[in-house]
This record gives C-alpha cells, structure tokens and sequence, in this order.
C-alpha cells in the first residue's frame, strides 16, 4: 500500500509530464481506479478533468502504471535492505529520490542477495582491508603488502592480489552513480556495428536479405526503429552478428578510477596493478551490462515507435469511410480455385453466395458475368468490394466490365471498390466466424468479410484480433503484449468514437464498447435474441449482469434508432437527458423540433444550463449532439479509379499519373496500391513541397491519393511514386537495364533495406528505406531504385 505522500507525488510527477493541473490528474486517477474507461471520462466527465483528452488520458493511464510499479519496487528494496540491517539514511532518502525503474535497481544492487561471488569469498577470506590499503597508499609493493594476508585460503600473494582486485571492480560494478554515468555515456556516444555471422551464411539466399548490413555501423541515438528491429531479425535469423560499441575507452577508464580514486598518472609502484583493476572492471563487467542496458533501451524504443506507427494506422483503418447500409456483392479472388462471391443485405446478412471461374485455368469469363449480372439484379446490388489479394485486378477488370454492360442497358449501375484482405483469412477460420456463418465454407466467409468491410470497415475489422489486420512496420518483431496493449487501446478508442448500434451489434463489436466485457457482449446479444430489439436504453439494465456502473460506463455509446426516446440514438448520456427537458422547457420547443435545428441550437449559452453536475463543457457537447445527433466522425465514402489498361508493373511508365489507395504509412514514407498487384513507395521526400517528418501528417491508411510514377524496375518489381505531381522524374526504367543488380554497400554506409516480409501480408523485395535526401534522384535511390 502506498502512502499519502507518495501518491501526491505520483500525482505531481503527472501533472508535470502532461503539463496539467494537479487536481485534473488526481480526478483522473481517481475516476481510473474507480473503474471508469478512458472513452467514458474522455467523453463524459470533461467538468471533473478539465476536460482531458483521450490521448492525454492514454498516457496518464500508462504512466501511473508505471510509477505505481515504481513506488512498489522501491518498498520492496527499502525492505529488503532494511531486513538487512543496512538501511541508512543517505541511502532511504536516494532511494526515494530514484525517479526511474533502473535507477532504484542500480542502487540496490550493492545488496541485492545473489550467489556467492569471487568478490564474496575474498572478502571471506579477510582480503578487503589489503584492497582498501592499495587503495589508500599507491606507493606501496602490491606483492609485498599481499604477503601480509596470507591464509590457508590465500596461499600466496598473487592469490591475494587476485581477491582484492575481484572486490574494487565488483566496488565499481556496483556503484549506483558510476554505473548509471556510464549506462547514459554509452547510449549517447555508442554506435550500434553488424556483420554476417559467417561467409557461408552471407552467401546464402537468407543472408542476401540482409547484405546491407554486412559492414554497417548507426550511432545508436540516430538509428530508426525499422532498422533496429530490422538487424535484430537479422540475428535472430542468425544471419547477423551484432556489436555494441561505446566509443573511446580511455573516458570509460576515467570514469573508474575517478570512482575508486586512482589516479592513473602516477608512478607509483601500485598503479600498474590498480590500473589493470580499472581496465578489468570496465571490459569485464561494466561495459558489458552498459551494452545489455543499449540493447534493452533500443529495442523498447524501436518497439514503441513500431507500435506507434501500427497503432496510428490502424486507427486510420478503423475510422475508414464507410460506405453505409447498401446492399453489397463481395469477390473475393482467386485464379484455380475460382472468385468466391457474397451478397449481404444492407444490415449485413448474407443473402446468397456462390463461386465463378472468369480466370485461367477455366477461362469462364462470359458465364461469370452473367451470373454477376443476375445477382446484381436480383439484390439490387448497389455496391461491388472487391478484395486486393491475388487476381483481385483481373477480377477488378470483370466488375468494370459488368458495370459498364449494365449502364448501357440504361440501368443504374453499382459503384465498385478495391477493398485490403488484410486479416480475411484470419477472420474465415476463426472460432467467431464459425459460429456467425455456420453454413458457410471457409473460402466463402471471406467473401462476406469483403464485403461488410466496405459497409463498415469499423464494425468488421474489430472480429480479427488487432496485430492480424496487418498495417505495422515490423510488428512481428515486437513484445506481443506491448503491441496488443496499444492496439487495444486503438480499437477501444475507435469504436467509442464512433457509437455502436445496440440492434445490430456483433459480440466483438460491442465488447469494445466502454464498459462491456466479452461476457457482458454475449449477454446483450442473447437478450436481444430473445426478447427483440431494444426499445430503450434503460432496458440495457435487464440484461443479467449489467449494472448500473456498466450502464454507467456505456450507455451513451450504444445508439438505438427508431426507439422510444429520439435521445437514444444520439452520443448524449442518458445522465444528462434532464439537461435536455431543461433547455426544451426554457426554450419553449419540442424535442423534434429542435433537433437539426442549427439555427436555435447555436443561438443557446451553454452557460445557461450548466450547474453543479452538468458544467458548460457538457452542456456545449449535448448542443453539438442536438445539432447532428448520432454524428459519425468518419470522412465520407469515396472510391479509387484505377487507369484501365494498367494492370501490372510493366504497364506503368514513367510520368504516368494515376489514382490510388494509401495500404500502409511507414516512418520512411507510404505504400500506394495503384492497381498492379505490387504497391509502389511515396518516400517520405517526395510527398510535400516542404520538409515532412512524419508521413502521417501528409496522408493515411486508406486514403485516395493521386501519384505520379517516378520510377519503374520491373526486374524487381518495384514503383517510386510522388504524391509531388509536378516533379519530374529522373529516368525512365520501365525497360529495366541488364545491370541493374545490386551492389555491396561500402564499409558504414547506412543501409536502407530490411531483410524478410512486409509486415502487410505482401513482399517487401527488400525495399530501401531512409530518412528525406536533398532530391528525388538520391531519395529513389534510398528507396532501392537504380542500383
């Protein structure tokens, strides 16, 4: 249990971190610890934060994590020691003063129980006073003072000497001070070197993936996180040998003896001894955990920027456009095994299913269409998805085709969308699908899945777990709970935003509503089942097991369309419906009269109605949900126009500007799928007319994009795109040249390609990757064109 104190503390340190108020922290902490989620405080306890928002609250929640686990690690040091009986003063208040995790640890280790060490037993042995002596008076004979300390252990002075020496470096290994000094210098001055494991290895079809860092060194502050976890396959893969450097040893060799008090200078005749023992101490243990603590450090921050880059894109995946109750057809392509079709009704149920064979090897074109055309009609069909996986742009030309023919016959015809497969597969043979689409084969609920993508990217992807939707940078090389932490959060945040409709619901949907767990979610879905749609919100609390802090926590993100109560279909909390008689009462107005009414509704002062629960943050909020009640913050649904005739990477010429959709945002630029089965690159260089840090500022996942093609190497397939359509383009490769192979990178030069897949679900052929170059050439160039 943590003390008053050290709570405030705790309290403090977050209010600094977030630069917010104290109070609006420890009303925070104490909504959290209560069990509020972060959607439901972000949203509905604005007047008790100061109006914290969700991100601000994301990070609170992490960090007071952290220094609770903190706060408890120091008690269990401080009574440690104190068991001890070597709990002094100085050392209680460093310990309260550690403002880190690794900081307490350092301070502890002195007197950390362990195993028997040579420093142990030498001190046993009575050896200390003969180190501390050599300490004190350099000018002394080390051999001549050893022989004082001889012992039936200790049979003669260089056994002493060597006992000694095991107790100063296990002294300097175990300083607090020095060891964080020298953890800090190491990671600002180290680099971080690799090289193939063997010759053999880097001959190896394995090892080519990794070539580029065959001779590479990075200052390890400087080095990327895709390229951290990119070296960090290539030893897992034993493919690499890595090498943790922390620069010149003379300062490291400074920095003992400083901390033991030898002066490395003189002449006297201890100093050769006591230099070795600082020289020992520094290789042998010091250098050693200060290059584990480099490794620790640069894979969390790798992973945290990889989760950052996963979790932002997913977001952006998960707030997509939906393109709304209409009634769908879903391909779902494929060459030998035929396109797998699906009709679903605007609410998602599927009314019919089939498979066609427009494609080689049964080449069953005409019969295809015509069976599309027949479902088309007899749905009304209003939409057409069709997956991106293999043969999806053959399949794509079959659904233009089936578009154009039904416009000439003077009928309305279906708008079509390439829809990401990420994750289908998953989805298909997943335990849920098979309880939702019992009756359907495995190939065929991916057709379906396609289908209500389109619909509602939100309400479909939330069935795949998070890490499987595939819009990471390198996401299998990251702590698997690290990642679904923040995925979680995502999809949680994502969901709440938009608001869930309680009638239609899936189980997966509504568990990552605030407040509603996987129990809770197969409850409401029963009782729905059993007892029909909900008439009221209120009627949430006849389901078994929902109580009013459930209720509480979730109700004003559940909409019910067509109910009793027009307010339950809008984002305001069944709380505050008293706030809303209150301003139909003072404004002398019905409820439908003054919902939609724009004008009213803005001439009110939330003021007006604010009081001592509902303060003027709410009240503005309930105002702006009168105006558009049920608001989806989603953008509106549009679709990419691939160029016809442009159907694979040899189509593609150099100047061509086509339309296209962002498939993944990456710290070194964007992947584009134009339509030729192979995203092409934007560099990050090439996306504005001004310096970009972040690609996420200029674009997201799923978005439509115009690009223009600056660069083509069929051989390798690869397609350098400029979201810049003025650029002009260095040469033309669509006729690759006959040389263009690779070419060793000379010795430190940073490399710019990752060895192995995108983390997409597609080949990433080993694509370059660099921070923004000075012009278009040099940046394809980084991007892995004309080599």
């Amino acid at each position: 249990m943590t003390s008053s104190l050290t709570v405030r503390s705790v309290n403090a340190r977050l209010a600094e971190e977030l630069a917010v108020g104290e109070g609006q922290v420890a009303a925070a902490v104490r909504l959290l610890d209560e069990g509020a989620t972060v959607p439901f405080i972000a949203r509905y306890r604005k007047e008790v934060t100061g109006s914290l928002d969700d991100a601000q609250l994301r990070t609170l929640e992490e960090r007071l994590t952290y220094l609770r686990e903190l706060d408890d690690r120091r008690a269990a040091v401080l009574a440690s020691i104190d068991e001890q009986g070597k709990l002094t003063d100085d050392l209680r208040a460093a310990l309260l003063a550690a403002d880190t995790k690794s900081r307490v640890e350092d301070i502890y280790l002195p007197y950390k129980p362990k195993r028997r060490t040579k420093a142990q037993i030498a001190r046993e042995a009575g050896l200390e006073p003969l180190a501390d002596r050599l300490l004190a008076d350099p000018t002394v004979v080390p051999e001549e003072l050893a022989a004082q300390y001889l012992t039936d252990g200790v049979p003669d002075a260089a056994a002493a000497l060597d006992g000694a020496r095991h107790i100063l470096i296990e002294r300097a290994a175990e300083d607090a001070d020095l060891v964080g000094a020298v953890r800090e210098k190491f990671w600002s001055d180290g680099a971080l070197r690799t090289s193939p494991r063997s010759e053999d290895v880097a001959k190896t079809p394995a090892g080519q993936k990794f070539r580029d860092y065959f001779e590479y060194s990075e200052p390890l502050q400087n080095m990327p996180s895709h390229r951290v976890l990119a070296v960090m396959r290539g030893e897992k893969e034993e493919v690499l040998s890595l090498n943790f450097d922390g620069g010149e040893d003379e300062v490291y060799l400074a920095m003992v003896a400083r901390t033991l008090g030898i002066d490395m200078t003189s002449t006297a005749p201890a100093t050769p001894w006591l230099g070795t023992t600082v020289r020992l101490a520094w290789r042998v243990k010091l250098m050693v955990s200060a290059a584990v603590a480099a490794r620790v450090r640069l894979r969390q921050r790798a992973e945290e920027d990889a989760v950052a880059v996963f979790a932002r894109n997913l977001k952006d995946l998960l707030l997509a456009a939906p393109a709304g109750t209409r009634t769908t057809l879903g391909l779902d392509p494929g060459f030998r095994t035929g396109v797998k079709v699906a009709v679903v009704d605007g609410t998602g149920k599927v009314v019919d299913t089939c498979a066609i064979f427009p494609h080689q090897p049964q080449k069953q074109w005409d019969q295809a269409k015509a069976t599309l055309a027949a479902l088309v009609a007899r749905h009304g069909v209003e939409l057409i998805a069709v997956g991106n996986g293999t043969a999806s742009r053959e399949t794509d030309a079959l659904a233009a085709e089936l578009i154009a023919d039904i416009a000439a016959a003077g009928a309305k015809a279906p708008v079509k969308a390439m829809v990401s497969e990420a994750g289908a597969s998953v989805y298909s043979a997943s335990a849920y699908a098979a309880h939702e689409l019992p009756h359907l084969d495995v190939t065929l609920r991916g057709a379906v899945s396609i289908a209500r993508r389109l619909q509602d990217p939100l309400a479909e992807l939330v069935k795949i777990e998070p890490k499987s939707i595939g819009v990471g940078q390198y996401q299998h090389d990251v702590t698997p709970g690290t990642l679904a932490r923040s995925l979680d959060a995502v999809v949680e945040d994502a969901v709440n935003a938009v608001g869930v409709d309680l009638n239609t619901a899936s189980v997966p949907l509504l568990s990552r509503v605030s407040g509603v767990t996987d129990t809770l979610a197969e409850a409401i879905v029963a009782h729905r089942e059993k007892t029909g749609p909900f008439r009221n919100r209120t009627s949430l609390l006849d389901v078994p097991r929902l109580g009013p802090k459930a209720f509480e926590q979730c109700a004003g993100f559940l909409r019910i369309t067509g109910g009793d109560d027009p307010l339950d279909a809008s984002g305001v909390h069944p709380e505050a419906y008293p706030v809303v008689r209150r301003i139909l009462d003072r404004s002398g107005v019905t409820l439908a009269e003054i919902i939609g009414n724009e004008r009213q509704l803005r001439s009110l002062e939330p003021a007006e109605f604010a009081d001592d629960r509902f303060g003027i943050p709410t009240v503005s909020d309930i105002l702006a949900e009168l105006e558009k009640p049920g608001r989806d913050p989603r953008p509106a649904f549009s679709t990419a126009t691939f160029a016809a005739g442009v159907e694979k990477v040899a189509d593609l010429k150099v100047g061509m500007v086509l339309e296209g959709v962002v498939t993944n945002v990456a710290a070194f630029g964007a992947f584009v799928d134009v339509g030729v089965h192979q995203d092409g690159l934007v560099h990050v260089s090439a996306m504005a007319d001004r310096f970009v840090s972040d690609p996420h500022e200029v674009v997201k996942s799923g978005q439509v994009v115009r690009v223009k093609v600056v660069d083509v190497d069929v051989d390798r397939q690869r397609i350098g795109l400029s979201l810049r359509l003025k650029d002009t383009p260095q040469r033309d490769k669509a006729t690759p040249r006959r040389d263009a192979g690779p070419q060793r990178p000379q010795q430190k030069r940073t490399p710019q390609r990752e060895g192995g897949r995108r983390d997409n679900g597609r080949r990433d052929n080993g694509r370059r990757e660099k921070a923004p170059s000075g012009s278009m050439a040099q940046a394809l160039r980084d991007a892995g064109f004309g080599r």
